[in-house]
């Protein structure tokens, strides 16, 4: 397979490997060329054949993850998608990855593992392909295969309906979408807004157990208060609100305030939560009162959610291929004649000062 993305396994753990190495070998275009217990002994293969895509785990004797990822990114910067039990340490633990350049995170549970990685075979591979895409840059016994589930539309979450006419108001809500590289991305932006900022609503997609950490070490960094989203927060300025891992983030009116919703459901474009059910709901609700942002990330969720702002009369905007590490959600969302204005990483910011520039 001449072609075929190039996976290497780095997991203590013989039943992880073996999962992994059975659907992912059986999946067209990807090969497993090794499968270690350590990175050490990921080291010794990687000096006969340099993989593509590696998957790594955290936790493994002789040298953890963590400093493996960094030697790594030092000296020969390859995609690496973290598959990790994430507990309260272990969240802060992979956002450390993240800043050391991982592309992607899978959490992995602690017990019924096998189970879990034989349910999450297409989150799996849509990781593999993703970060094979991706530009990484220096820091930084048989399972069966289950079917691949159908691919819903916003339609299961939230029902498309005509918008009518919303009452006078000045305030602006910023909704913003984002995937593969958008932790970083997402940094970047936040970091470069002052505190006087519209409200803004993140989805980026994350597993559970993850989101809370991530916000906490944005709002670190940022002028902007930054918490992961509860049911009811009102989108006040100054603030953003990141919608939780595995649930669906929706903006709502009620009179001349803003509040969130958190609802469970079904995987939007095999997301959840789904940028397309918060741009949805942001066109529904805010209409020409709203931006719209779409990120780095792979496939084409927020799309269709970012063309529906368009039509409410909402600004829209993608970030453009150069600055993306994966530009396969803006490309989609530009195809589909959703995005009036394509800028890089840097221009963001700015773009969104101007289009606030009247509120206080």
């Amino acid at each position: 397979m001449a072609n075929a993305i190039k996976v290497l396994l780095v997991d203590d753990s013989a039943v992880v490997r073996q999962v992994l190495t059975e659907f992912l070998s059986q999946t067209a275009g990807i090969e497993v060329i090794g499968a270690a217990r350590d990175p050490l002994f990921a080291l010794q293969l990687m000096q006969k054949q340099w993989p593509d895509v590696i998957i790594l785990d955290i936790e493994m004797p002789r040298m953890d993850g963590i400093t493996f990822l960094r030697k790594l990114m030092q000296e020969r910067p390859t995609p690496v998608v973290i598959c990790s039990s994430l507990t309260e340490t272990g969240a802060t633990t992979s956002l450390q990855a993240i800043a050391a350049g991982a592309v992607e995170i899978i959490t992995k549970p602690k017990i019924g593992v096998k189970s879990f990685l034989s349910e999450a075979r297409t989150q799996v591979i849509d990781a593999v392909r993703a970060a094979a895409r991706a530009r990484v840059q220096p820091i930084r016994t048989k399972t069966k295969i289950l079917p691949v589930q159908p691919k819903l539309s916003a339609d299961a979450v939230l029902p498309a309906r005509n918008l009518s006419p919303l009452a006078e108001t000045t305030d602006k809500v910023i909704a913003i979408g984002t995937s593969t590289g958008g932790t970083q991305a997402l940094e970047s932006v936040l970091t470069a807004l002052p505190a006087n900022t519209p409200g803004i609503l993140v989805v980026q997609h994350m597993p559970e157990h993850f989101t809370h950490a991530f916000a906490q070490r944005l709002d670190t960094l940022s002028a902007m208060q930054v918490k992961e989203a509860q049911d009811g927060d009102r989108v006040l300025v100054g603030q953003v609100l990141i919608a939780p891992g595995g649930r669906h983030l929706l903006l709502r009116r009620q009179g001349a305030q803003y509040r969130v919703e958190i609802k469970d459901g079904p995987l939007v474009s095999r997301h959840r939560p789904s940028v397309d059910v918060l741009f949805r709901s942001a066109a529904q609700a805010a209409g020409a009162n709203a931006l719209g942002i779409i990120m780095t990330g792979m496939g084409d969720d927020g799309a269709a959610g970012l063309l529906e702002m368009k039509r409410a009369g909402a600004k829209t905007l993608a970030q453009d291929e150069a600055s993306c590490v994966v530009f396969g959600m803006p490309k989609e969302a530009i195809r589909r004649g959703a995005v009036e204005t394509v800028a890089s990483l840097k221009e963001i910011p700015q773009w969104i000062g101007l289009q606030t520039k009247n509120v206080k």
